[in-house]
């Protein structure tokens, strides 16, 4: 488990995690769904030249996991814990990864581009989370022939992300206005401002436990430090109407909201089975309680720890076996009463 979403840094009790993604392409190789396995393998060749030659310079060295060959579950751990993508993992014959000792950087290689940079921070770090990626892309870059157009920027296999590459992405906890029914409005006006809002595991995904991805769609025509203060600045406003919201729950339901706070931890504490999608909502829920006061028998980090042990991959590997869905549920609900009642995500692991 990375505890990638381990809640840290500016904003935590909203803010989950800060993401910047860039996406390049070198200019010898077609797009990699346009390769064949010997033009896939001679790319992940040179890119694992490239970064082997930056190694040591990095304080923080990469490592190479080749999707061949790890297991499926091993995989989708990896997905979950929000380092590659789940199109990279429907990709093991050609597809891999680079990941730093602190997991906070990575490298999609075969994705829908050849190269995929990322850097995940906690909380509300857009600029740092960037000043990491680009020092890598401008590394990397200098060894690496990437594909860059004098009129179009860096050319991508989606049109979308042709100019800058860059995809900036914040994760937030926002179940206040969830609860007052403010979120579709939300997304809508996002939107029309030229921002997606996704589920916690990005597009095409559900979303669940009050966890929405905002990220910018356009990188065509646009520099990095606009692109990055775009983002910002609608974050910003977004943190502002989740914490008046959160104040007016306080001020006129509270009676209503510490009942479901507290019913919530009830139902965790005593469930034998818990499906992931309800576990996410009664997390959520707590995760609230934790930021008002209400409870104080765990801590948000537990709690962002705890949401990344349920997932079906990550609970299979820390229960050490494949499991059906009915099984994965009652050993989700064992899980969570275990940690909720005995002691902290830490000690699951002892």
């Amino acid at each position: 488990m990375s505890h990638s979403i381990s809640p840290a840094g500016p904003h935590q009790d909203i803010v989950i995690s800060s993401r910047v993604r860039i996406a390049r392409n070198l200019v010898s190789f077609p797009f990699p769904h346009r390769m064949s396995s010997d033009q896939s393998l001679e790319l992940v060749q040179q890119v694992q030249q490239a970064v082997t030659a930056i190694g040591p310079h990095d304080h923080h060295p990469f490592r190479w996991i080749a999707l061949r060959d790890i297991n499926p579950v091993d995989r989708q751990t990896y997905v979950e814990d929000h380092l590659i993508s789940p199109a990279l993992a429907d990709n093991p014959e050609n597809g891999g990864f680079f990941i730093d000792s602190q997991q906070r950087r990575s490298m999609m290689v075969n994705e829908e581009d050849h190269l995929r940079i990322q850097c995940m921070l906690k909380g509300l770090q857009l600029e740092e989370a960037w000043k990491e990626a680009d020092q890598l892309d401008d590394r990397l870059g200098r060894l690496l022939p990437f594909a860059f157009d004098e009129t179009f920027g860096y050319l991508t296999a989606c049109p979308t992300n042709v100019g800058t590459g860059v995809r900036i992405s914040v994760m937030l906890h926002l179940p206040a206005l969830t609860l007052l029914g403010f979120i579709n409005g939300l997304i809508h006006a996002a939107g029309q401002l030229g921002f997606a809002v996704r589920g916690v595991f990005g597009e095409g995904s559900e979303y669940m436990g009050n966890l929405y991805q905002i990220s910018n769609q356009i990188t065509l025509g646009l520099q990095e430090p606009e692109i990055i203060s775009n983002l910002e600045d609608i974050v910003l406003q977004v943190i502002q109407k989740e914490r008046m919201a959160r104040k007016n729950l306080l001020s006129r339901q509270r009676i209503d909201l510490e009942d479901k706070v507290h019913r919530s931890l009830g139902i965790l504490t005593h469930a034998r089975r818990l499906s992931r999608k309800e576990a996410m909502q009664y997390l959520s829920d707590l995760k609230l309680g934790v930021s008002l006061g209400m409870i104080s028998t765990c801590t948000l980090d537990d709690l962002h720890q705890l949401i990344e042990l349920i997932q079906p991959a990550n609970l299979q590997k820390h229960c050490g076996e494949l499991l059906r869905e009915v099984e994965r549920d009652c050993r989700r609900a064992e899980l969570v009463r275990k940690i909720l009642t005995e002691g902290g995500v830490s000690d699951v692991h002892e």
